[in-house]
């Protein structure tokens, strides 16, 4: 019997190049999981193989904007022009559903999650080390050395910031970042304050 009837909202964060979307595909691969992606609402227009309402959710910048008036986000950033944002009400069909619902984001909207979804569940992220963050960074071949090194630092501030995540999982081999992390979900399912009103009306009967 599943005590806790609400899904778990997970966050995944961490700096960039730690891994993030590795892990959580890695993730998604496990068997018997009611994980669900969360996807986020853009305004920019979708690439030739992208759908609405799978890769993105596709708006124009006025309903966004009608959006964060409304406070329709958990979380929401502006990023070369365009606005992208994660959908509360998206998130919360999910969660009353039963669904684990995983966002994969960067620390900055991580923070901002925090601030109104207090029964979540915040993953950080980490590399086994500062060198391995780097190499990673560099083997991925799609930037230069500069900013690279302009991730490096801004990645020292975020490393900064654990204290502020409820787990921290070293993301030393995908496969084993992803088990630590599918442990989490599992034992959080199991926690008394998640799950104490269903025990008190079970043993009732």
């Amino acid at each position: 019997m599943k005590l806790n009837e609400r899904g778990l909202l997970v966050v995944i964060s961490g700096p960039s190049g730690v891994g993030k979307g590795t892990v959580r595909r890695a993730l998604f691969q496990m068997p018997n999981h009611d994980l669900v992606y969360s996807v986020s609402m853009t305004t920019r227009p979708p690439r030739n193989n992208e759908v609405d309402g799978v890769d993105y959710f596709f708006v124009d910048k006025q309903t966004f904007l009608n959006r964060i008036r409304e406070n329709k986000f958990l979380e929401w950033a502006e990023f070369v022009g365009h606005y992208y944002g994660t959908p509360r009400d998206k998130v919360d069909e999910q969660l009353d559903r039963g669904k684990e619902v995983v966002l994969e984001i960067e620390v900055e909207g991580a923070l901002q999650v925090r601030k109104q979804m207090k029964d979540a569940v915040f993953v950080f992220l980490v590399p086994p080390g500062k060198k391995a963050l780097y190499e990673r960074l560099k083997n991925r071949g799609t930037e230069h050395l500069s900013t690279i090194e302009k991730r490096m630092k801004k990645a020292e501030g975020e490393f900064m910031l654990a204290h502020k995540y409820d787990y921290i999982v070293v993301n030393d081999e995908v496969n084993n970042a992803a088990d630590r992390i599918m442990a989490i979900i599992r034992a959080e399912h199991a926690k008394t304050e998640r799950t104490i009103h269903n025990y008190l009306k079970m043993i009732g009967e």
